[in-house]
């Protein structure tokens, strides 16, 4: 027989979570009546099954007529995303109180998260002593930015990424090392001293890696892998939870939570050409847009110097470090004319458009296709040392390009790499909403 969802009055509208009266179910904070066969039903009671893999609850619920509607999940803590910031609030989380319930939903498996993708490093002030210090890299990241970083924030980061990166290292991670056994660091675009902290080039998947063993070591962080995130739910300004699709089934689920954290990644994909993977939409972003909670900054979007042609994969600025060279179509080392004390290292901003003014000046390649380039030149690294720091990057190159850097030059031009804005948050990360 027919089946006909129907809207209550305004005035019925319920809490988006919580409990509901009985034989009733929320949707996006809507009551909802079921009309089957032209007679207009309540939902019956909810029934318990247990969640598959961790033994938490499921709540599904049932219609009178048979057939399920949606399940409602519940947890403490719910966190969109599992790159490696949602993995690491996730283990924070869990630290400081073990009793929590902490649900991680994403819409990918959690490694297939795209963090694995970041390849030259992580910034920290590891050696004080060889005369780095942490004002100077809060200086360094606010010129950076043309002094329009948020300076407590930049100041709050770098005081506390030093004891992030021994963390890491403690639950696992592999970084490169010196000589003398400590952890090796290499210079990077706009540092004043080198501070990049690297494991090869493949920095993010060895960090999501680690993050992720981690969290399998806590048993009340719950994954919801292959889950789309479709809404927040919000009632008189707090948080309530959040709804979602197990894309295998299809079914929709409410997950409520007492608290919530969005780390569901950045823009870039509204670009062509990025170094964003084609499942890195900014789904938390638009689904804080539809609950009232404002976006902030969002013309800022940073562009890399490095995107391979044609496919705008990361060339990491590792390259650079390690004595990689830009030549235009002259073999001109043409960052001489535009940053000749920091040539290559110059900042992202600078180095970016400097390639794109060698390109509309004529000075740039042109493939088959119109789309036009420079040279990144790994030959003056040396085979040797590109097969040990930079393998991964050379591994692309011969798969995506058809070129190995060993030999010849690499093609390529500036790519949108990162969104600097995002969903307004103060300094501890906590919106308007509260709760989120």
């Amino acid at each position: 027989s027919a089946t006909v969802m129907t809207p209550r009055r305004p005035s019925e509208t319920a809490a988006a979570i919580g409990p509901s009266a009985p034989g009733r179910f929320v949707i996006k904070g809507v009551l909802r009546d079921r009309t089957v066969g032209g007679e207009t039903q309540p939902e019956s009671t909810v029934v318990c099954r247990p969640q598959t893999g961790r033994g938490l609850p499921s709540l599904k619920r049932n219609v009178r007529g048979g057939g399920e509607i949606m399940e409602r999940l519940k947890h403490d803590l719910v966190i969109v995303g599992s790159g490696i910031a949602g993995l690491r609030a996730a283990i924070e989380a869990s630290r400081v109180s073990p009793s929590l319930s902490v649900a991680i939903v994403t819409k990918v498996q959690a490694m297939r998260s795209h963090s694995v993708c970041a390849e030259g490093g992580t910034a920290a002030v590891l050696y004080p002593e060889l005369g780095d210090t942490v004002e100077s890299h809060v200086f360094d990241t606010v010129k950076g930015s043309d002094y329009l970083a948020d300076q407590d924030a930049v100041e709050r980061f770098a005081s506390m990424i030093p004891s992030e990166v021994y963390q890491l290292e403690h639950w696992g991670m592999p970084w490169s090392r010196r000589e003398d056994g400590r952890i090796a660091q290499r210079d990077f675009g706009g540092y004043s001293h080198p501070r990049a902290t690297f494991a090869e080039d493949k920095v993010g998947f060895y960090e999501m890696q680690t993050l992720y063993d981690t969290c399998t070591k806590f048993p009340n962080i719950v994954f919801y892998q292959e889950w789309f995130a479709t809404s927040i739910l919000v009632e008189q300004g707090e948080f309530g939870g959040i709804t979602a699709i197990e894309m295998k089934s299809g079914e929709f689920a409410s997950i409520a939570a007492k608290a919530g954290i969005i780390a569901s990644g950045g823009a870039g994909r509204l670009f062509s050409f990025a170094t964003y993977g084609h499942s890195s939409t900014p789904d938390g972003m638009s689904m804080a847009l539809r609950a009232g909670i404002a976006l902030k900054d969002m013309e800022f979007f940073q562009f890399h110097p490095s995107g391979l042609i044609p496919s705008g994969i990361l060339i990491t600025e590792g390259v650079r470090a390690e004595g990689g060279v830009l030549l235009n179509k002259d073999g001109e080392r043409f960052m001489k004319r535009y940053a000749p004390g920091k040539l290559e290292l110059a900042s992202r901003d600078v180095v970016s458009r400097a390639i794109i003014t060698e390109i509309e000046e004529g000075r740039g390649f042109r493939d088959g296709d119109g789309l036009e380039y420079v040279h990144l030149d790994l030959t003056p690294i040396g085979a040797q040392k590109i097969k040990e720091r930079l393998n991964g990057i050379r591994e692309l190159a011969m798969k995506f390009n058809d070129t190995d850097p060993i030999e010849r030059p690499l093609p390529v031009r500036p790519v949108c790499h990162y969104t600097m804005g995002g969903i307004d948050v103060d300094i501890d990360g906590a919106t308007r909403v509260k709760g989120l």
